[in-house]
C-alpha cells in the first residue's frame, strides 16, 4: 500500500487509513522508530505490562517462591561472601 506524504504545518505526515490504523491497535499514541531506512510504527507497549496476570498464574501454581535449593545457596554465599555490621 502506498500512502501520500502530506505537509503538517512546518512538519511532514502521512494518512493512514481507518482500517488500517484500528487494525494496529493504535489509539493516542504510538511509537516510532528508524530500523535500517525503515520507519516502524507500533502501539506503545505498557511498561511490565502482563506483569499482574503472570504473577497471578504463578500464585496459582505455586511457582512465587524460591526452591529450596535456591535458599539454601543464597544463605551459604550470604554467610562466606557479606561482612554483616
Amino acid at each position: 500500500m502506498k500512502a501520500a506524504i502530506i505537509k503538517v504545518g512546518n512538519s511532514l505526515g502521512i494518512r493512514i487509513p481507518k482500517p488500517v490504523f484500528e487494525q494496529c491497535g493504535f489509539e493516542d499514541e504510538v511509537e516510532m522508530e528508524v530500523r535500517d531506512n525503515t520507519l516502524v510504527i507500533r502501539s506503545p507497549h505498557q511498561v511490565r505490562e502482563g506483569w499482574t496476570e503472570a504473577f497471578k498464574s504463578m500464585a496459582n501454581h505455586g511457582d512465587e517462591k524460591m526452591p529450596i535449593e535456591m535458599e539454601e545457596l543464597s544463605s551459604i554465599w550470604d554467610k562466606a561472601e557479606w561482612e554483616w555490621k
